[in-house]
């Protein structure tokens, strides 16, 4: 088991080369290689297909690609070749056209980047807060009769300070959840986590396995069981490989033996992430938490949610209302598989998440504190909390 895994970086930013550069976690655990993104549909392509993944991870690489997008538009338009140049190639073209031209291009982009996975809320939080950022350098550049060239330079070189921004509050936040989660657990404890919610899904320290590290460094000697997570097997490529490559006592189950981990004692807590948390305590996780959680409530096991206040969508009032996302057949019937291992045409169903009532939470673990039941009440305080 290699240590070098964790010092690659899950997502980061070529400022020279102006690409984005990822893990392909699709090859892991076998091969690690990194790749570099630049393209809007290469950004697209490695959201929708999971090369990067887990709701904090996918906002990092959300802010760095629109900004590496609103280059591509810049250059365009500074060098003639955008269809706005016609509108703005004269010197004295009114700075709104210039403003209005590059944000129809980049509002295009940004829409295209959103519609590649819909549950985790990251993408379109961190779409929408570099949509903020770029209306108001605009408005800026716009009102302050900014030539061309100068308007393309002061919103590009904002956006990229807050996908930067960005990427460093990712960092911050998981080592505070996992302060906070580590005041749960105990010397010795044996944690069960579902799905990745690891640093492979963040910048640094995971979410879910924030935790795990902080008492790693300490010395707790925790006993970690790893869902394998069917189908994607994103515990057992990744989960599994990459708490083995930081020196931690991992054991990898298949998902239907929880139930029986936890009736032999074996389980004190579990720990797992959330893409989105409803106003009420309602959240969605991998496929396959549900049934985690409620077989946890049937042992008396505390299952954590640990999640970043970016993850908490106040405007859904419960689960009901978070929409789920649909993967294609053959993750089901062919993937990781020499031969097809269903009948041809068969039905299948392949949601990629499922969704946790929140009276099965027994405490939501952000950056800005520990929420319990009530949960509409206790998550609204905290998310309403200074920073």
């Amino acid at each position: 088991m290699k240590r070098e895994l964790l010092d690659i970086p899950t997502v980061e930013l070529d400022e020279d080369k102006n690409v984005m550069r990822i893990i392909d976690q699709t090859l892991l655990p076998g091969e690690t290689k990194v790749i570099e993104l630049k393209t809007a549909q290469e950004i697209w392509d490695a959201i929708y297909l999971l090369k990067v993944r887990g709701a904090p991870a996918i906002g990092v690489a959300a802010g760095y690609g629109i900004y590496i997008l609103a280059c591509e538009i810049a250059d365009e338009i500074t060098s003639g070749v955008s269809t706005v140049s016609e509108q703005v190639a004269d010197a004295n073209a009114a700075p709104e056209q210039v403003a209005e031209g590059f944000y129809a291009q980049y509002k295009e982009k940004s829409d295209y980047l959103n519609s590649a996975r819909p549950t985790a809320v990251n993408l379109s939080w961190a779409l929408k807060r570099m949509d903020g950022v770029c209306r108001q350098v605009l408005d800026e550049a716009a009102g302050s009769k900014a030539d061309p060239a100068a308007m393309m330079k002061a919103v590009t070189d904002r956006l990229r300070a807050e996908a930067r921004t960005i990427h460093t509050e990712d960092i911050e936040t998981c080592r505070k959840i996992g302060e906070y989660g580590l005041s749960l657990i105990k010397p010795g404890d044996g944690i069960l986590t579902h799905c990745n919610a690891g640093q492979l899904a963040t910048s640094k320290y995971g979410t879910a396995t924030a935790p795990m590290y902080l008492a790693h460094e300490k010395g707790y000697g925790l006993h970690i069981y790893c869902d394998e997570t069917r189908p994607l097997l994103q515990g057992a490529r990744l989960t599994a490989h990459e708490l083995a490559a930081a020196g931690m006592d991992v054991t990898l189950q298949c998902d239907n033996m929880a139930a029986s981990l936890m009736k032999q004692g074996k389980i004190n807590a579990i720990f797992v992430g959330c893409d989105r948390m409803a106003a009420n305590g309602d959240f969605a996780n991998k496929i396959g938490t549900l049934g985690v959680a409620t077989i946890a409530a049937r042992y008396k096991v505390p299952f954590y949610v640990c999640v970043p206040s970016s993850s908490v969508d106040m405007n859904t009032k419960d689960g009901s209302g978070i929409v789920i996302e649909q993967r294609p057949d053959t993750e089901v019937t062919e993937m990781w598989y020499e031969k097809r291992m269903a009948p041809e045409g068969i039905k299948v169903y392949n949601p990629a998440f499922d969704v946790t009532d929140h009276d099965l939470v027994t405490a939501v673990i952000t950056e800005r504190g520990i929420a319990r039941a009530p949960f509409d009440e206790s998550l609204k305080k905290l998310m309403n909390a200074e920073d």
